[in-house]
């Protein structure tokens, strides 16, 4: 491996973190309704565990209502049932072919649990992205001893690397406050 795949491997690694990040944030409810709060619930169908999304259109039709659509009606009580034992902590309700789920109010103290969550998975999100840095580092050291570095371009490559982190961590705080002003709009 040369540095220049290093470089490349450890990006990737902070891409994928804040990827899987930026997917979490979007299953929080903010009390607005988004369909990614629900499209990847497991829903055991036709003998199988499938995604939600699989098995029905989720649309907004309004600012707190998402309404699923099943592509087959057979479907629609193992939907709900999906729905009600989820985290979201949302009561479906089944109209003929169709489901409803109103996005009630949230309350103060439920934002600041919902708030303290985005900061846990934003925390976890840094570690990762840390953790490519490291990997990076040792890896850049490697190739040094090896005598595949020298020892100034050691030095131009760890601070390429720490420039590489710096730039996902501000991402990340970006996206956090981003999220966290979500969460407390009323």
């Amino acid at each position: 491996m040369n540095l220049e795949e290093t470089l490349f491997a450890a990006e990737e690694g902070m891409e994928k973190s804040l990827g899987y990040m930026s997917h979490e944030f979007a299953t929080i409810r903010t009390g607005k309704a988004s369909p990614a709060l629900v499209e990847n619930l497991d829903v055991d169908a036709y003998g199988t565990l499938m995604k939600l999304k699989q098995l029905a259109l989720i649309t907004a039709p309004e600012p707190r209502l998402l309404l699923i659509q099943p592509f087959d009606a057979a479907t629609v009580r193992n939907i709900e049932r999906a729905i009600n034992e989820s985290r979201i902590g949302i009561t479906p309700a089944v109209d003929g072919k169709l489901i409803r789920i109103p996005i009630p109010e949230l309350s103060e103290e439920r934002r600041k649990e919902l708030t303290r969550t985005v900061k846990q998975i934003a925390e976890e999100s840094r570690v990762r992205i840390r953790g490519c840095r490291r990997e990076a580092m040792e890896t850049a050291k490697k190739l040094e001893k090896e005598g595949k570095l020298t020892e100034d371009d050691l030095h131009s490559a760890e601070d390429e690397i720490q420039k590489l982190t710096n730039r996902f961590i501000e991402q990340v705080e970006k996206q956090v406050g981003t999220k966290e002003t979500e969460l407390m709009k009323i």
